[in-house]
């Protein structure tokens, strides 16, 4: 049980710590705002470093992970463009970003309460990756 519940929560992490980054790539061309870009910037830097650490631990159970679903991701791409192509401000990347991270902390959340057995050092990468997207949400807050 701690084995299955460890790998079901790591994938739940595989596939939202891709979302998150993948999700500011698509905003970062239209932050006009130094300290935004390099909010923005910083936290992608994190997401990737906590994509290392997930992807180490799969390995060891010999586990390919979870990538976001393709459509689900597509949909949210096309939808993040319409909208910065008709409102191309700080505000709009600002709010975009807040909805996407109060997302992925309610998805993981969930998935931690889901998976108790999971072993101590996966809750503590879903712990960490909810810290890093409730203040990623909170630093947009100066831009909505």
């Amino acid at each position: 049980m701690i084995e299955q519940d460890t790998i079901k929560l790591l994938r739940e992490c595989d596939a939202g710590v891709k979302m998150g980054a993948s999700s500011i790539h698509d905003v970062l061309q239209y932050a006009h705002a130094e300290k935004l870009r390099a909010l923005l910037s910083d936290c992608r830097k994190e997401h990737d470093r906590l994509d290392g650490e997930i992807r180490a631990l799969l390995d060891r159970y010999g586990d390919e992970g979870k990538t976001p679903g393709a459509l689900a991701q597509k949909m949210a791409e096309m939808g993040t463009k319409m909208k910065l192509t008709v409102h191309d401000s700080d505000e709009t990347v600002a709010e975009l970003m807040t909805d996407g991270c109060n997302m992925g902390v309610k998805s993981l959340s969930r998935y931690l309460n889901q998976y108790k057995a999971a072993d101590e050092a996966s809750k503590d990468i879903a712990k960490r990756l909810i810290a890093l997207e409730a203040g990623l949400a909170a630093d947009m807050r100066g831009f909505l």
